[in-house]
């Protein structure tokens, strides 16, 4: 293969991550072991080893011994082998988006490609929230409202949206070839889009996340003084209110159903207001907290094993006291505590929040802003108390992982191939 072609083929590869998700599980699945196979055959090939000496992919291999200690104790191995073995993959792919930031120079291509992607993707939600279709014909017949964009069954739109949207508005502010006024104009016209369809897509969870994420990123990025950062915020808050409040669909959604039952938690009960025990015992996400819960005091130190929270509440829920039936506990750190228990989760927290947290300051000190995007998607990614999807879900820990990749990869002085460190 010709220096030429392989370039050619890891561009188009890396391109098509976007796309590969939106297809579905299988096709990102091959993408990545593409991705990684060809990494690895040229790092093979120049005998480039010095990367596995670095601390973070020791640090990552750690977590995947750890992962295949869990197989053994959960409680039926058989779902939690694929998930636990299959984690080495996303090692493979941290490895290669590092090696492709380190020695190509066609990163530039890629975003492109990505915000292309994601700009239609956008659009397309825009046009099912009016039309109630999107330009494929699918729609949101089965979830009320919600948008449903291309993945045509799952109203997981928002999520995917944020998971490139922060790597994409980092990489439009470091560009280079566009003058500062244009970038500016550029930049808040495409955050504006994205929160406009975040908000309309009626998830609130990743609507929330994607609110903080812009805060932190605006607050913490150079390309701003305090006059536009204070106008950017207040525009922000004029946007989704006026979108809210001139939708029925979201006024229930964000005020009657979430925001109205936790301003009135303390108050006295009406017959229009909830007092604090209906709130705790009605609400659907705080029966799976106290489920998700439940498990982790059952199986304390270990928790039930990876995949396994299913096969426990779903056998055990008539039986055993606050047990809901589903596949996950709809938050990160019950799910860690529930399948992982005491000793697995503060493995899995100390190694990501290490990974995460150790080169902001390089962030914050270079000024590079796709890298402050990287970090930013993490942050909100880990936040307590906001419901989530399953983080060993493939399609959410790909975009985790992409984005801790990039979060390395993007600065030569974090990249896990600068001998330096």
């Amino acid at each position: 293969m010709t220096k030429e072609i392989e370039n050619k083929l890891i561009v188009f590869l890396f391109s098509a991550i976007p796309i590969s998700i939106i297809i579905g599980q299988a096709i990102s699945l091959i993408n990545i072991f593409l991705i990684s196979i060809l990494i690895i055959l040229i790092i093979t090939l120049s005998k480039n080893y010095n990367f596995i000496y670095n601390q973070s992919i020791i640090l990552l291999f750690a977590l995947y011994l750890y992962l295949l200690l869990n197989t053994l104790i959960s409680i039926d191995y058989s779902l939690s082998i694929s998930r636990n073995f299959g984690f080495i993959r996303l090692i493979f792919l941290f490895i290669a988006i590092n090696y492709f930031f380190f020695y190509f120079k066609n990163q530039e291509t890629v975003f492109k490609i990505w915000f292309l992607i994601i700009s239609i993707v956008i659009i397309d939600s825009l046009i099912e929230y009016f039309t109630g279709k999107n330009i494929l014909g699918f729609g949101h017949d089965n979830y009320a409202d919600r948008i449903v964009s291309f993945f045509k069954d799952e109203p997981i739109v928002g999520g995917y949206l944020n998971g490139f949207f922060f790597l994409i508005l980092g990489y439009l502010f470091n560009m280079k070839s566009i003058n500062s006024k244009k970038l500016i104009i550029l930049c808040l016209l495409f955050t504006f889009l994205f929160l406009i369809c975040l908000t309309l897509t009626g998830e609130r969870s990743n609507t929330i996340k994607a609110i903080i994420g812009l805060i932190i990123f605006f607050s913490l990025s150079s390309k701003f003084n305090i006059k536009q950062k204070l106008i950017t915020f207040l525009s922000f808050t004029i946007i989704i209110t006026t979108i809210i409040s001139n939708s029925n669909y979201l006024k229930y959604r964000y005020l009657t159903n979430l925001i109205l039952p936790l301003l009135n938690a303390d108050k006295r009960e009406t017959r229009e207001k909830l007092d604090r025990d209906k709130l705790f015992k009605q609400n659907l996400y705080l029966k799976h907290y106290r489920s998700g819960y439940s498990v982790f005091k059952n199986y304390p130190l270990f928790g039930v094993g990876n995949k396994n929270y299913r096969l426990e509440v779903n056998r055990y829920h008539l039986t055993k006291k606050n047990y809901i039936p589903d596949t996950h506990p709809h938050q990160i750190y019950f799910e860690f505590l529930s399948e992982h228990g005491l000793i697995g989760t503060l493995i899995l927290i100390l190694i990501l929040f290490f990974l995460i947290f150790k080169n902001i300051k390089n962030c914050l000190i270079s000024k590079n802003s796709l890298q402050l995007g990287a970090f930013c998607y993490l942050f909100i990614s880990l936040l307590p108390f906001l419901p989530s999807g399953s983080f060993f879900n493939d399609f959410n820990i790909t975009l985790f992982f992409l984005n801790l990749s990039i979060l390395f990869a993007s600065n030569p002085s974090s990249n896990i191939f600068n001998k330096k460190v």
